[in-house]
């Protein structure tokens, strides 16, 4: 017989797995291994994803975790943006994304302008050259780096490829596990090698077969009850290959049971977190999230309970952009802005006032 649940029960367990309803996570690494990573594309948002799930929020707890300790490692990865993952699940992570090579489509390398031949050079040349580093430490700066892939190909034409477009021609070097941000220097952003800057970097790559269910059973942990479209969707943006995706959640099936919604979807949840969810009420609570956060990041934009349709165009804005929210009962029911200091609340459902006064107050505390 399946499982039935409503969405706020479902919504209700994602808020207290992702330390929202609970924030009492450790550390900056235990928020990102819960949630399956931080999207880090604007700092200050995953700065306040972190803290508002912290149980002692720490301004230099990010900063510590991936420079000191490199506990944290910073790269493009799902989707092609920019993520904080734990340091030891990185390669998981590459593996899986791996099974897409983008790069190598023509359609690809004619919008970046650059040849087949070209993309295989700088796929060949980056590594070697973050191998040997700079004279000031283990990283070089975007410009080093350039200077280095073009002294290594004699392939001039790449200063221009690589020195434009919000770094394209390095995402791929990011999936395969040969690139990701160093400790900045002077102000400026480093690139190092997994390879040389984490400890305990595996020789290669794990099998995507096996990474792959593990990325899938991490995501359900935190996002699910979810299908495998949502999967792909947070993960390749919708463009896994079918194949690839249906051996992860083939292998996957042992550990899955189906569920079905209150209004009618058919999703699949970890069994061992079943009874979890069938024993969560309904949340009452009001909470702000940051811009880009992952309690929006992990489900699709059109998903009704989760974002009504006629707030979506406030929270899922041009260019990629994700409004911070605020959410109540599980629901977006508005967004918010700071600035100078002031939160500024913008409401499309009736919210309680009290509750939301504690809420702002909270994110007020958090801000830098």
């Amino acid at each position: 017989m399946t499982t039935k649940l409503t969405w706020p029960q479902i919504l209700a367990w994602r808020l207290r797995r992702q330390f929202v309803s609970e924030p009492d996570a450790p550390d900056p690494v235990a928020v990102a291994r819960r949630l399956c990573g931080v999207q880090a594309q604007v700092a200050s948002s995953a700065q306040l994803a972190v803290a508002v799930r912290s149980d002692k929020p720490d301004p230099g707890g990010i900063d510590q975790a991936l420079w000191s300790d490199r506990t944290l490692v910073k790269t493009w990865i799902m989707r092609g943006t920019l993520h904080l993952l734990p340091a030891d699940e990185l390669a998981d992570f590459c593996a899986a994304l791996g099974t897409l090579r983008f790069w190598e489509k023509g359609s690809w390398q004619r919008g970046h302008g650059v040849t087949a031949d070209e993309i295989a050079a700088i796929i060949d040349a980056v590594p070697r050259a973050l191998r040997d580093g700079a004279p000031g430490g283990p990283a070089l700066t975007r410009e080093e780096l350039v200077d280095a892939v073009v002294a290594v190909t004699g392939d001039a034409h790449l200063r221009e490829a690589l020195t434009s477009g919000w770094g394209a021609l390095l995402k791929p070097l990011s999936r395969l596990g040969e690139l990701c941000y160093g400790p900045p220097r002077d102000g400026r952003v480093t690139f190092t090698s997994p390879r040389t800057w984490l400890a305990g970097w595996p020789a290669a790559l794990p099998p995507y077969e096996e990474a792959g269910v593990r990325v899938a059973r991490a995501f359900l942990g935190a996002h699910g009850p979810a299908t495998p479209e949502m999967f792909d969707t947070w993960l390749f943006g919708g463009v896994a290959k079918k194949t690839v995706l249906k051996g992860w959640f083939r292998d996957l099936a042992p550990e899955l049971t189906e569920v079905e919604t209150d209004d009618g979807q058919s999703l699949l949840a970890l069994t061992e977190h079943l009874d979890d969810l069938a024993a969560t009420g309904p949340s009452a609570e009001v909470h702000l999230l940051p811009g880009f956060d992952q309690y929006i990041l992990g489900a699709p934009r059109g998903l009704a309970p989760l974002i009504p349709p006629p707030l979506k165009p406030k929270v899922s804005r041009q260019a990629g952009w994700i409004s911070p929210v605020v959410v109540h009962e599980g629901r977006v029911a508005g967004v918010w802005e700071a600035k100078n200091g002031h939160i500024t609340v913008d409401l499309a459902a009736p919210v309680p006032s009290g509750p939301l006064e504690e809420a702002v107050t909270r994110i007020r505390t958090l801000l830098p």
